[in-house]
């Protein structure tokens, strides 16, 4: 069910969402916590909603969703409350702001927050600097970006690790789980020698390659080069050197990849490029810091600025 509610106040939009927890039954599993998402325009919202509806099925939640409209002319609140079949396993709230009002998504925000429950904030696109300072980070325990989607992504990776407070995180790290998981696992066989150089092929604009990179350099103390590949490839390739032989695990087609360690048959593993629900439902998972994104964020970077001859971000 979809309800509008044009031009409205944030008082009615509180007190119709009561009135259809009781006509229509919506799940109290939704008051699990609050999820905003930030976005900037039409379409950049319905592609978020549709994966915060998708994630909120492994995590039942209050979905609000803030769009930025045009800040001239009067301050309005346009609203849509979605429940049932439209809002997966949540409610979602839509709130468009005009006017002055554009500038304040925090306050529109607060009497909507769930109470006594977790606040996980998430910027598909486009985020402030410093995320944690912002108004509406400021009332998140979880504050997720994606610098992938970024205008410059170099750019965003450099705000992230300037800027980084605990409970931040960023989606270019989730797409790195399945890679890391594979990498650790090959190396908790024997031979158990130390890796002593490793080499990381991606895309020129993917933050998760530069991760990557950071990563390695930081948990196995060991030179990491960083090369890159044709822009929107993603993640292409690991190479890990050690005495006895390379570990490698090539993904030339962002679909299929090999894992090849020393002196055993090469295997191929279906290592597709993770859906943006999939990594937003794993980032739900946790609510507190993630420790290892932080070193990799504002160490692990570092050291491959500080190896490639680079001033430190």
């Amino acid at each position: 069910m979809i309800v509008d509610l044009p031009s409205t106040t944030t008082a009615a939009v509180s007190k119709k969402l009561v009135r259809l927890r009781h006509d229509v039954g919506a799940m109290t599993l939704g008051r699990v916590l609050t999820l905003v998402i930030v976005v900037m325009d039409e379409a950049e919202a319905d592609t978020a909603i549709e994966a915060a509806n998708d994630a909120s099925r492994q995590h039942p939640c209050r979905i609000i969703a803030l769009i930025r409209g045009s800040n001239i002319g009067a301050s309005r609140l346009d609203a849509q409350i979605r429940v049932g079949g439209d809002a997966g396993a949540s409610e979602v709230v839509v709130l468009r702001m005009y006017g002055a009002l554009a500038e304040h998504g925090a306050s529109v925000l607060v009497p909507l927050v769930l109470p006594d429950s977790p606040v996980v904030a998430w910027w598909p696109k486009e985020a402030p600097p410093n995320v944690a300072e912002s108004a509406i980070g400021q009332m998140a325990q979880r504050r997720i970006t994606d610098a992938a989607r970024a205008t410059s992504p170099d750019a965003e990776m450099k705000h992230r690790a300037d800027h980084y407070r605990p409970g931040d995180t960023d989606l270019a790290w989730t797409r790195l789980t399945l890679w890391r998981g594979l990498l650790a696992a090959a190396l908790d066989q024997p031979p158990y020698e130390p890796v002593v150089a490793a080499t990381v092929a991606g895309a020129s604009d993917s933050p998760s390659a530069d991760l990557m990179a950071g990563w390695l350099a930081q948990a196995l103390k060991c030179p990491v080069t960083r090369t890159n590949t044709t822009a929107g490839t993603g993640m292409t390739s690991v190479r890990l050197e050690r005495r006895s032989g390379n570990i490698d695990l090539l993904r030339p087609d962002g679909a299929v990849a090999t894992l090849a360690p020393p002196h055993q048959p090469a295997r191929r593993i279906s290592l597709g490029r993770r859906a943006l629900a999939e990594c937003l439902a794993d980032e739900l998972h946790r609510l507190d810091p993630d420790e290892i994104y932080a070193e990799t964020l504002t160490r692990g970077l570092a050291l491959i600025d500080a190896q490639q001859g680079e001033s430190p971000s």
